[in-house]
């Protein structure tokens, strides 16, 4: 039967063969939870896709891995505030340069 340890070992060992660097199994997870909240997946589906039983604490440990995610918010709001609402559509990075 495998443990915790074990499949991180083997986990580990498929990587090394592969020629990839050394990752372990938890650190796939917080990249996917990143590229997700990245790609505009709302918090809600994120924090029940990693099975966390808060979205406040899945906000805590996620948000601050890309400054895009900020950024997006940040020229959303603008976009609202200036009339180009149309632009402001939710997870889509928009620009308010020309």
């Amino acid at each position: 039967m495998f443990g915790r340890r074990n499949v991180s070992d083997q986990f580990l060992w498929l990587a090394y063969l592969a020629g990839l660097p050394p990752v372990r199994l938890h650190d796939l997870r917080h990249g996917a939870a990143s590229l997700m909240l990245a790609a505009g997946v709302e918090m809600k589906v994120v924090q029940e896709t990693l099975g966390h039983t808060s979205s406040a604490f899945t906000a805590d440990t996620y948000t601050s891995v890309y400054p895009q995610v900020a950024s997006a918010a940040a020229e959303q709001t603008a976009a609202l505030l200036s009339g180009e609402d149309d632009q402001a559509t939710p997870g889509k990075l928009i620009s308010l340069r020309s």
